[in-house]
């Protein structure tokens, strides 16, 4: 669901960049005043964990088209919402600067529609009344299927809308609608069965990460199989993602009736796709045209995922670990 500059004006996404901007200040803000020195660490490799799982795209039967998953509300049970913010919005800032995954210009898009949602709607209002923190694999079932579908969905409807009041492109809205809502639905559901699991798994390992600002030791054998994990999925497991459109890309082609969507591109739109492609060294996680991706095409593996998915999983590792880091001296200080 990560969105491409092509849908979105310039004003829309100068306003979501405004807005992402603004939550991300006063996520950091919150994280300071709670003093937290167990969870706060997390960040980097929780992070590394849903980066590395965003690489997974699954196919959905019947559609021709894949989803992966979002993470958000993974990630807002096991870090509470700040952190899950902060820590989401580097995932996406790293996709689409090293990856060019999602656009420049829709990268505030990206983040309020993957993080705002699960993190400060879905959680406290849904999963947080169905499971509150219940280590009861039912409830636990009940908050990660009925919360994840919830977020997702709220978040591709957004998306719509986004599109809409760009008014760039000449999408029916109850068609474009239509065709999101369903697909979405699947992920989703896709999602919270992920989710549930991986909170199965936690309730048996770490059960206090899953109340709030419970945990007072590091819980450092749970970290380090994420950190594993993290670096086998990017990777490994990468490798056997599947080849269709995400459910946006399906939902664009479907309703404008052509296999490739593609918009009439605009100065603004021309200037920030020339900007991303400099910055991005591993484009479409695969390298770039030369003597590396000509050695890549006659390979039976793709060595460009594999490559991508570890130096991604290493860069968000990095950056949400360092914002855990930074926060969490800023918080120890403001306690003194």
């Amino acid at each position: 669901m990560h969105m491409g500059d092509a849908i979105i004006s310039p004003l829309v996404g100068g306003v979501l960049w405004v807005v992402s901007g603004a939550l991300i200040g006063y996520s950091a803000k919150k994280i300071t005043e709670e003093h937290d020195v167990v969870k706060t660490p997390l960040m980097g490799v929780l992070g590394a964990f849903v980066f590395a799982a965003q690489m997974i795209n699954f196919s959905i039967p019947g559609t021709g088209s894949s989803g992966h998953l979002g993470g958000g509300l993974l990630l807002t049970v096991l870090l509470g919402p700040y952190r899950a913010f902060i820590t989401l919005a580097s995932v996406l800032i790293i996709q689409c600067l090293f990856f060019a995954d999602g656009g420049l210009l829709a990268l505030g898009c990206n983040i309020f529609n993957l993080a705002f949602f699960p993190a400060f709607i879905a959680f406290p209002f849904i999963y947080w009344v169905i499971a509150g923190n219940s280590a009861s694999p039912g409830k636990l079932a009940a908050g990660s299927m009925t919360a994840a579908t919830a977020g997702l969905l709220m978040g591709s409807l957004a998306v719509v809308l986004e599109t809409l009041l760009s008014g760039i492109t000449e999408l029916p809205f109850s068609t474009f609608v239509l065709f999101m809502l369903p697909v979405h639905l699947a992920i989703g559901i896709v999602e919270g069965l992920v989710t549930w699991g991986v909170l199965v798994f936690v309730a048996r390992t770490e059960p206090a990460l899953l109340v709030p600002a419970t945990a007072t030791a590091h819980p450092r054998f749970t970290t380090a199989l994420f950190a594993i994990a993290a670096l086998m999925t990017g990777g490994v497991v990468s490798l056997f993602a599947s080849p269709y459109p995400d459910g946006l890309e399906w939902s664009l082609a479907k309703v404008s009736g052509s296999e490739t969507f593609r918009p009439a591109s605009e100065p603004v739109h021309d200037l920030l796709a020339a900007l991303q492609h400099k910055i991005a060294f591993l484009p479409d996680y695969g390298f770039r045209p030369g003597p590396e991706a000509a050695a890549v095409s006659r390979s039976p593996v793709n060595v460009g995922s594999s490559v991508s998915g570890i130096v991604g999983t290493l860069s968000v590792l990095v950056c949400a670990g360092a914002a855990g880091m930074i926060l969490g001296r800023k918080g120890e200080q403001s306690k003194r």
